[in-house]
């Protein structure tokens, strides 16, 4: 069996016009997808910027508003609890990691309403009851609310709907005939 080669990571030299270079390396990232400005500020450091022409093409794009955190969280925020159904804690962790700041992650996920997360905890838990059916109702629990967890829902919150969940679905069941 031949053995593969590792590439040695190549050095990665400032290119000649870093202002020219930085404004193309953004404007393809941003073509792809939404990016925050700390993701594209890693972009830029990757591809060997100098850091005060980031700053500066970074502060030209937020100034013309082809950088927006805000409206980037409030849009995430959206998708990821309409298409995923996360709540905010999940939410907060995925804004984070793409670099928004603290304050711009509290006001997106604020707009989330409590009914709304009930509702969309309701439709998660729906979807994924029919397949803990047959287990036994704490095993079933258990799995649900780690389910709704994961998701970043409240504990609190996940066992209310598990526990409103399991009892329509034991309303819904036909009783067990008699033994003769």
């Amino acid at each position: 069996m031949a053995q593969r080669r590792r590439r040695e990571p190549e050095e990665v030299r400032p290119p000649a016009d870093p202002e020219a270079a930085a404004r193309e390396i953004c404007l393809r990232q941003l073509t792809l997808a939404p990016r925050t400005r700390a993701q594209l500020a890693e972009a830029l450091a990757r591809k060997a910027i100098p850091e005060e022409v980031a700053e500066l093409v970074l502060s030209r794009f937020t100034e013309v508003g082809l950088i927006d955190d805000e409206a980037f969280a409030q849009a995430w925020v959206r998708s990821r609890h309409n298409g995923k159904g996360l709540a905010p804690r999940a939410l907060s962790a995925e804004l984070r990691r793409r670099g928004v700041a603290d304050e711009t992650v509290r006001e997106a996920v604020a707009d989330l309403h409590p009914e709304e997360l009930a509702e969309a905890a309701r439709a998660l838990v729906a979807r994924r009851l029919p397949a803990t059916a047959g287990l036994d109702p704490a095993r079933r629990t258990r799995r649900l609310v780690a389910m709704l967890a994961r998701k970043g829902y409240s504990p609190g919150l996940a066992y209310q709907v598990v526990r409103e969940a399991l009892a329509d679905t034991a309303e819904d069941e036909p009783p067990f005939p008699d033994d003769p």
